[in-house]
This record gives structure tokens, C-alpha cells and sequence, in this order.
């Protein structure tokens, strides 16, 4: 469907998403994935299954950059509490 169009997302470009966007981004990649993973069934050409895995590593790449904004979010709310969660609070065991 969108091969060219879903080269290889560099990660500076989703920093400056929303988390609308990134959600929808997600979610072409995933169907992106689901009809290569059925041209790789049907045996199609060679050229689709080696894009198998750039889109897996935007899945990556796009669910990283939701993560760390989510959290950092959450740092920013708690930052002037009495508590964190336990999640948030630096980890001394390392």
C-alpha cells in the first residue's frame, strides 16, 4: 500500500508529534505489517520480505517515543509532589 512513503522514520521527526498522530502512525504500520506478513505467506517478491523488518523497527521506534514523552510527562506532574510512584523514583540498585 504505502511502501515508499514508509522509508525509515528517524526519530527527531516524531518528537515533534502529537500523541494523535503517533497513535495513527502506529497504527498504519501495524496494518503495513499485517499485509506484508500475507504477501510473505502468499510468496510474493523478495523486496516486501525484507521490509518486514524496517517496519517492525518503526513499530519499535514509534512505541519508544510514546513511552518516554508519556513518561516524561508523568515526571513533570509528580515533580513537585510528596511522593512518586515507584516507577518514577530513581533506581540505586545498578
Amino acid at each position: 500500500v504505502g511502501l515508499q512513503r514508509m522509508a525509515k522514520i528517524k526519530v527527531h521527526e516524531l518528537r515533534g508529534k502529537t500523541k494523535q498522530e503517533l497513535t495513527k502512525q502506529l497504527d498504519d504500520l501495524k496494518n503495513e505489517l499485517v499485509n506484508l506478513r500475507v504477501a510473505k505467506v502468499t510468496g510474493s517478491a523478495a523486496s516486501k520480505l525484507s521490509k518486514i523488518k524496517v517496519v517492525r523497527k518503526s513499530i519499535a521506534r514509534v512505541l519508544t517515543v510514546i513511552n518516554q514523552t508519556q513518561k516524561a510527562e508523568l515526571r513533570k506532574f509528580y515533580s513537585g509532589k510528596k511522593y512518586l510512584p515507584l516507577d518514577l523514583r530513581t533506581k540505586k540498585t545498578r
